[in-house]
C-alpha cells in the first residue's frame, strides 16, 4: 500500500510539475487524472493540523480567504509565521483540493501545516471528510444554484445534513438562514454547535424581496413566520408551530453604520472595506470561527480593516477619475446582493453585466429571471457581455429598463472600453466562468 501511495503521490506531483513549466494552472487537472483512476485517492493524502473547512452557495472564496488570513496571522508550531494551506483561487471539489495537496505534501502524502483552511463545495463536503478529520465546518447560506448541475436546494442541504450525523467536530451555523440552521440538530449527540448573525439593518424588508427558499418549518412544516428580511430568505425567523429559528447566537454584529463602515461584536468597534449586509453575514462567520480558537482581537481588527480579496469579489478597479467595483454573481441571490449595493449607492452610476453559460456555469441561464432589476436606482446605462450577453439584455429590458440605454458588446475588450466611455461611478457582475476573463479584460483596457 506504502508503494502504490507513493507512486500515486510522483505522479501527480509530475503531472502538477509538467503544468508549471507549461505555464498552466494546476488548479483542477491533476486531481482530476488520479480520480479518474482511483475514486479514493485522497486518502493518499494525511495531514495532522486542525482543519477549518468553509462551504455554502455564496461566500466561500471570501470567507475562507479572510480566515486564510486570519489564522496566517498567528505563530507557528516553530515560533515563525503559521504555515496556512488554503485554496484561495475557489478549486473547492475533491479534484481542485486533491491538486492542491500535491504542492504541498512530502512523498509519503504527508502536509505540513499549521492549519488547512479549505473552500470546499457542499455536495463535495462528504467526499472529502470520508478521508480527513475535520475540527471546524463553516456552512454560510444555502441558496438555489446551478440546477442542471446540483439539483435542487434540498438535494444539496440533505447530502450535508447526512454527513453531520455523525460529525462531532466544531459546526458554525448561519442563524439567520432556516437552510442552514436547521443542521444545528442534525447530530443531537454534538455538543459544540455554535451560531452566528447580523441585526437588522436599514434594507431589511417585512416581506420577501427576492427570491428565497426557506418558507416552511424543515422540522415540522408550518410556514415559517419572519420578523424582518435581511435579502433573500435570509432574516429573523421563527416557526410559530415547534418554535424553530430560536437559536441563540454565540456572535452577533450590531450597529451597523454603513456610513463610516463600522460595526460592533460583543462590544468593540470593528471597521471594513465594504459594508453589504452578505459580506458582513461572512464577517460574523469569520469572527465566530476565530473566536473558538481564542484568536487575539487585534488581529481581527486588522483583517478586518485592510483585508481584501480582490479576485472578482467586490474588486475595485480605476481608470482616469472612474471608479468600478466587481463583483461575482453565479445565481439569483448573488446578483441580487450586488444591486442592492448599487442600490445603496445615491450617485449616478452605470453597469456592467458580463454572463456566460459554460458547463461550470450551467448551461440553463433562466436563473436570470429570478434577478430583481426592477429596483435600479440612477443607473443611466447597462452594457451586457460574455457568450449569454442578448439574454441578460432582454431580461433587463423586460424589467421595464430603457433599452435604449442597454448597449450589447459580446466581446469583453470591447465591453471593457465600452464601461469606461463614459466617466464616473461603475458596478460589475460576472457569473463564474466569466469573472476571471472580466477582470483580464478591465486590466487590460485600464494598462492601454
Amino acid at each position: 500500500m506504502k508503494i502504490l501511495n507513493f507512486l500515486t503521490v510522483a505522479f501527480g506531483k509530475a503531472m502538477v510539475k509538467v503544468l508549471k513549466l507549461a505555464g498552466r494552472d494546476a488548479g483542477n487537472f491533476p486531481g482530476l487524472v488520479l480520480w479518474t483512476l482511483n475514486h479514493n485517492y485522497l486518502k493518499v493524502f494525511s495531514a495532522d493540523c486542525p482543519i477549518i473547512a468553509v462551504t455554502g452557495t455564496n461566500g466561500k472564496t471570501s470567507t475562507t480567504n479572510f480566515l486564510n488570513r486570519v489564522f496566517g496571522s498567528l505563530k507557528g508550531k516553530d515560533g515563525k509565521p503559521a504555515k496556512v494551506i488554503t485554496n484561495m483561487q475557489g478549486n473547492n471539489l475533491d479534484t481542485g483540493i486533491g491538486s492542491m495537496f500535491l504542492q504541498y505534501c512530502d512523498m509519503s502524502g504527508h502536509i505540513d501545516a499549521d492549519y488547512l483552511v479549505l473552500e470546499v463545495d457542499e455536495s463535495h463536503v462528504p467526499v472529502i471528510f470520508r478521508h480527513f478529520k475535520l475540527d471546524t465546518l463553516v456552512i454560510l447560506n444555502f441558496f438555489r444554484d446551478q440546477l442542471d448541475r446540483n439539483g435542487e436546494v434540498e438535494t444539496l442541504i440533505l447530502k450535508v445534513q447526512k454527513f453531520l450525523k455523525t460529525y462531532k467536530g466544531n459546526l458554525v451555523l448561519n442563524a439567520d438562514d432556516p437552510n442552514v440552521a436547521r443542521l444545528g440538530t442534525a447530530n443531537p449527540k454534538n455538543k459544540n454547535v455554535y451560531y452566528y448573525n447580523v441585526e437588522k439593518y436599514e434594507g431589511a424588508t417585512s416581506e420577501l424581496y427576492e427570491a428565497g427558499e426557506g418558507r416552511f418549518c424543515p422540522h415540522c412544516g408550518e410556514a415559517l413566520v419572519y420578523d424582518y428580511y435581511q435579502y433573500s430568505h435570509v432574516g429573523r425567523f421563527c416557526c410559530p408551530k415547534c418554535g424553530f429559528g430560536k437559536a441563540e447566537p454565540f456572535v452577533q454584529i450590531k450597529d451597523l453604520d454603513f456610513d463610516s463602515s463600522a460595526f460592533s461584536i460583543e462590544g468593540e468597534r470593528y471597521t471594513a472595506k465594504h459594508m453589504g449586509i452578505y459580506h458582513l453575514y461572512n464577517l460574523s462567520a469569520v469572527y465566530a470561527a476565530a473566536k473558538l480558537y481564542d484568536i487575539d482581537h487585534e488581529i481581527i481588527h486588522k483583517v478586518f480593516g485592510e483585508f481584501e480579496v480582490n479576485n472578482g469579489r467586490l474588486e475595485r478597479f480605476e481608470h482616469k477619475g472612474s471608479q468600478l467595483l466587481l463583483n461575482l454573481a453565479k445565481n439569483p441571490v448573488g446578483a441580487n446582493m450586488t444591486l442592492r449595493l448599487l442600490n445603496q449607492d445615491k450617485r449616478r452610476k452605470e453597469l456592467l453585466f458580463v454572463l456566460n453559460d459554460n458547463i461550470a456555469d450551467g448551461k440553463d441561464v433562466s436563473w436570470i429571471w429570478d434577478i430583481n432589476f426592477s429596483i435600479f436606482n440612477g443607473v443611466d446605462r447597462v452594457i451586457t457581455s460574455g457568450t449569454r450577453a442578448y439574454d441578460i439584455a432582454i431580461r433587463i429590458k423586460c424589467s421595464g429598463y430603457d433599452p435604449e440605454r442597454i448597449v450589447v458588446k459580446p466581446d469583453l475588450d470591447d465591453a471593457a472600453a465600452e464601461i469606461f466611455a463614459n466617466e464616473g461611478i461603475k458596478y460589475g457582475i460576472a457569473n463564474y466562468t466569466a469573472i476571471q476573463p472580466t477582470r483580464a479584460a478591465l486590466k487590460r483596457f485600464i494598462s492601454k
